[in-house]
């Protein structure tokens, strides 16, 4: 088997869930990189389908955990958006940018507090993603966890793991309100108590 008939093995295969062939394109030295009609790498195909050893055997073969879609989708920025867990961690394990952005100019942890995916918040702040970045909508993670979040315990949560990581409260959203005014405006309470009991208790709205 050539170079070309495993790269083009190595696209079926990943397409189809197809462990075995996919090994056997990359042991046949298949382009990694390899985009399909979406610019998508294998390796963002098997995280967007959440084949989770596929993707192992890719980035352990060397695939780009970076490597964006024509959505501006890499595997380590889908992974983190979706709760995407395992294939997160491999993604940083094999030097995924925490700092790279997606369509939206957001970091991972803003869909993901979005999502109130705790544990992949967890996962991204301990790897050192932005707390305070800004999106290209003037929201950072702790704008989104309030304003397209809904106040569950969940999103209680992520705004207290933000808070506990260092989010800036005196940010404000692209009209010029902070997180704590918007929190008081959706009837979020108990965001409201974390965000004051952060900042020192302020008066109450």
């Amino acid at each position: 088997m050539n170079r070309r008939q495993a790269t083009a093995l190595l696209t079926r295969a990943t397409a189809r869930g197809d462990l075995d062939g996919v090994e056997e394109a990359i042991a046949n030295r298949a382009d990694l990189e390899v985009r399909s009609g979406e610019g998508r790498t294998p390796l963002v195909v098997a995280t967007k389908a959440n084949r989770i050893e596929i993707a192992r055997a890719l980035l352990e073969a060397g695939a780009d955990p970076n490597a964006k879609d024509d959505l501006q989708d890499s595997a380590f920025l889908y992974a983190g958006a979706e709760g995407l867990n395992e294939i997160l961690r491999m993604t940083l394990e094999h030097g995924a940018d925490v700092k790279s952005t997606n369509r939206y100019g957001g970091t991972a942890l803003i869909p993901a507090s979005e999502h109130a995916h705790v544990a992949t918040v967890r996962i991204l702040l301990q790897a050192g993603t932005p707390v305070n970045h800004v999106n290209n909508l003037d929201w950072t993670a702790m704008h989104e966890a309030i304003v397209l979040g809904n106040g569950s315990d969940r999103h209680v949560k992520v705004v207290e793991m933000l808070l506990e990581a260092g989010a800036d409260l005196s940010i404000p959203d692209g009209d010029g309100v902070l997180p704590r005014q918007l929190a008081v405006d959706r009837g979020y309470h108990e965001i409201v108590d974390a965000i004051d009991g952060a900042a020192g208790s302020p008066s109450r709205s």
